[in-house]
């Protein structure tokens, strides 16, 4: 296993805590894939089923992976498609896919002996954060836009036990000042720009190849800071690499058109941070994706797009997957729905077509509740009843 800069090609120890390389690239975990395990077989799926692809040696687990892959059988119909999935991932501990970064990060800081973690977060990643490093007895400090982060998230951050310091700006903000504490002040930093995060993300690849027993045609997810999308096709370029699977999907991202500077690049071909990113979808609300390289990189080699959808789009998605399938998801999970739906003329119906969806619905349930009055309250009598029907 080794530390290899995606742009110089430069490697490093992976026992040093490194989240960069000296030209300024981003880092990739390069795993010996001659040990790793063919475990595909359908059954007792956890991330840890895994553990030959993920480099670290300790294990710091609140029983994370293993979420439900769903058949959208109204939606396939509704939307005249073959075969259309929903990875939820909103079902993991802390009730986001931040969980499964969190379980490999946390495990690599105690391996590398540190005793403090931080995070600049929108709100999955502190509550994240802040539940492993309770369950790993180390101190977690998070960094959150003020104002500007779910309710919902910021309690769980609180009740784990986090240092929580809200910023006045957004979370590119936020990361900045991480970044710099990471350096001066011995904490070991936990987004999505430590490489270790990334290869506890990749197993959602796993998970999909193991739950269908095929890979599918196309994989459609939400796009933020950009690490969920080039880890999972690191889960998938692994498994092709060992021979285990025989094709690869396309990987198609989704942002919200209020902070979509991955998706406008991919059109324009030239990248700009947004400076003041706005959208409903707080967990996608970033300007300056850490990862954007990476994601670009995924998206070119797996012959997939960007696209980005309006905050309509998203809240109309939301109401859909939940009156439609039952599955109530946050607003940023709901723009891979929302995607679909926009580039639904680019996909041939006989497609097999997978959507992550990213957290649970009641990690920000603000929009639904802002937009929605009771009615007023009726007599405790059957005719009355009656009379609402």
């Amino acid at each position: 296993m080794i530390l290899k800069c995606i742009e110089c090609g430069k490697e490093y120890d992976p026992k040093e805590v490194r989240y960069k390389c000296e030209c300024g690239g981003l880092l990739e975990v390069l795993v010996d894939l001659d040990k790793v395990e063919n475990v595909f077989d359908g059954k007792n799926i956890t991330l840890w089923k895994y553990e030959s692809f993920i480099p670290v040696e300790k294990r710091v687990s609140l029983n994370e992976g293993g979420t439900p892959l769903y058949r959208l059988e109204n939606l396939q119909k509704e939307l005249k498609m073959k075969e259309l999935y929903v990875k939820n991932e909103g079902a993991n501990p802390t009730g986001s896919f931040k969980d499964r970064g969190m379980t490999v990060g946390v495990s690599k800081a105690l391996e590398l002996g540190m005793d403090k973690v931080i995070c600049a977060s929108t709100g999955n990643t502190s509550a994240s954060l802040a539940a492993y490093s309770a369950k790993a007895g180390i101190k977690s400090y998070v960094l959150v836009p003020s104002g500007k982060i779910a309710l919902g998230k910021l309690a769980q951050a609180i009740v784990y036990g986090a240092k929580v310091v809200p910023i006045r700006g957004n979370f590119d903000d936020a990361l900045r000042v991480v970044v710099e504490a990471s350096k001066e002040l011995g904490v070991y930093m936990l987004n999505s720009i430590n490489p270790f995060r990334l290869e506890g993300q990749k197993t959602i690849a796993f998970e999909i190849f193991d739950q269908l027993g095929f890979v599918p045609d196309k994989v459609i997810l939400p796009v933020g800071n950009a690490g969920n999308i080039s880890a999972i096709w690191k889960g998938f370029k692994e498994l092709y690499e060992v021979g285990f699977i025989d094709k690869l999907p396309q990987m198609i991202g989704i942002q919200a058109e209020g902070a979509s500077p991955l998706a406008k690049a991919f059109k324009e071909g030239t990248f700009k941070p947004f400076e003041k990113p706005e959208t409903v979808a707080t967990a996608i609300r970033i300007g300056n994706p850490a990862n954007w390289k990476k994601a670009l990189k995924a998206v070119e080699e797996s012959k997939g797009l960007l696209e980005s959808v309006s905050d309509k789009e998203i809240l109309n998605a939301q109401k859909l997957l939940a009156s439609k399938e039952g599955i109530f998801v946050e607003p940023a999970s709901a723009s891979s729905l929302a995607g679909l739906i926009k580039l639904r003329d680019k996909i041939e119906d006989d497609e097999s077509v997978v959507l992550i969806t990213t957290g649970h619905g009641l990690k920000d349930p603000n929009i639904i509740l802002e937009n929605f009055r009771l009615p007023e309250p009726i007599e405790p009598s059957l005719e009355a009843f009656k009379e609402v029907l």
